[in-house]
């Protein structure tokens, strides 16, 4: 922890989404930023200590200014660290092969059921040692980090044995203590069916159920608990075995639904109390009003359709239905190869009909909600930690303009300077 406090002076514009630790994000509100014009911060201890006019800030610390490190941000503006709440961070190898192949007419479902898909990164992430996996995520979290991402959900997901599964959480727990951005971990052991168990899926959720959620728990390996709710994947009927048998070891469920086709996963997660159910590019109506009313977190993944080259979710009626909605990168070797943010916040913009600020919401305040995080991080107020992302744009709307670019200049992160000018410190 950085012992000299840290006065963040001069800011156009300060986002700070203040009221909304206490839940997500709906309807109007994703639209209500709360800006400061003509801010500053102060952090120190970690947290942020007071935020507002630029004037009132310096008469208040005006006896201490000496002592801090000054950090001008005129010019551009501030909004809290960026969360992102769905990653597949820990993994080997890569498929480029794979995107060819969808370029000459092949679909992600014909790809996975020939061998390729997760079966491939799960064969690479086997074969890789605990170091080999944590020296490739580290790199990605350096990148995640020059993009002002602060904090990550990370999965499990590519082992669909013990032993891997096993080494991709305690990679994770590894990186949680090693880099700068916070890491929180999900158990996915059903993310697929292994090769060993098919025509067996019962046998293998019989499986997650009673020899892998137990150690996990047992360990403290993982906070929530996710499946793939597909047709050719789990059935609702086996992921609810699933999201509920880890209920009873504390673990929150999560879920990816109806990614590819209508199955019923919004409505499942709306059941079982899921925290977020995520994709959702193919959700009911029915589903979307179900989430709406139980407060499920609509985790939206432009980059995955984008980079499937599918139409996107519906954002712009999952909002209008209350749906509390977030973003993230879905950061992983097959389906979305990115770890930028921003570029997810555009692509929010342009394929989902979010508005600029439905965007920065969703990155942050909602997005820490979406993995129960929401009291600590994802808005600027007193007391929360001092996670910041100063960009070099004039307004939060530029950001959402000026598409496919990082205009991340300076991360703060638990109140110590981690990038600074566009680079790691």
């Amino acid at each position: 922890m950085q012992k000299k406090p840290i006065f963040v002076q001069n800011a156009n514009q300060i986002i700070t989404l203040k009221g909304s630790s206490e839940k997500p994000l709906t309807k109007e509100q994703m639209n209500e930023l709360h800006i400061i014009e003509n801010s500053s911060l102060w952090l120190e201890d970690g947290k942020i200590q007071m935020v507002g006019p630029h004037d009132k800030l310096v008469e208040q610390y005006k006896d201490r200014l000496h002592e801090a490190e000054i950090i001008d941000s005129y010019g551009k503006i501030i909004l809290p660290g960026l969360v992102d709440p769905h990653t597949h961070l820990v993994y080997a190898g890569s498929r480029e092969g794979e995107f060819n192949m969808r370029l000459n007419g092949a679909t992600y479902m014909e790809i996975m059921n020939n061998g390729g898909g997760i079966h491939a990164t799960t064969s690479k992430t086997r074969e890789a040692c605990e170091d080999e996996l944590f020296a490739q995520s580290f790199r990605r979290l350096n990148a995640f980090l020059l993009h002002g991402v602060t904090t990550v959900e990370a999965k499990s997901g590519y082992g669909l044995n013990w032993e891997t599964e096993y080494k991709q959480l305690k990679v994770a727990k590894r990186l949680n203590e090693a880099h700068v951005i916070d890491i929180v971990s999900t158990f996915m052991g059903a993310h697929a069916v292994p090769a060993d168990f098919k025509h067996l899926e019962d046998k293998f959720v019989d499986f997650v159920i009673e020899e892998m959620l137990p150690k996990v728990a047992e360990e403290n390996l993982a906070e929530f608990n996710d499946v793939f709710c597909e047709r050719g994947v789990f059935t609702p009927e086996q992921s609810r075995r699933i999201l509920l048998a880890g209920k009873k070891y504390g673990l929150i469920p999560k879920l990816h639904a109806d990614e590819i086709e209508p199955y019923e996963g919004a409505e499942l997660a709306a059941e079982v109390g899921a925290i977020s159910a995520d994709h959702l590019l193919k959700a009911s109506e029915k589903g979307m009003k179900a989430m709406a009313d139980k407060g499920v977190i609509g985790v939206l993944l432009p980059g995955t359709a984008f980079f499937l080259m599918a139409e996107s979710a519906n954002g712009r009626k999952m909002i209008d239905l209350g749906v509390p909605v977030a973003l993230s990168t879905d950061c992983n070797p097959g389906s979305s190869p990115t770890c930028s943010l921003p570029f997810i916040m555009n692509l929010a913009c342009l394929k989902m009909g979010l508005t600029p600020a439905e965007a920065i919401v969703a990155a942050t305040i909602n997005a820490a909600h979406a993995i129960n995080r929401g009291q600590e991080i994802g808005s600027i107020e007193i007391g929360k930690k001092a996670d910041i992302v100063i960009m070099d744009v004039p307004n939060y709307m530029q950001l959402a303009y000026h598409y496919g670019m990082n205009h991340t200049d300076t991360v703060i992160k638990n109140g110590k300077v981690v990038v600074l000018g566009g680079q790691i410190q």
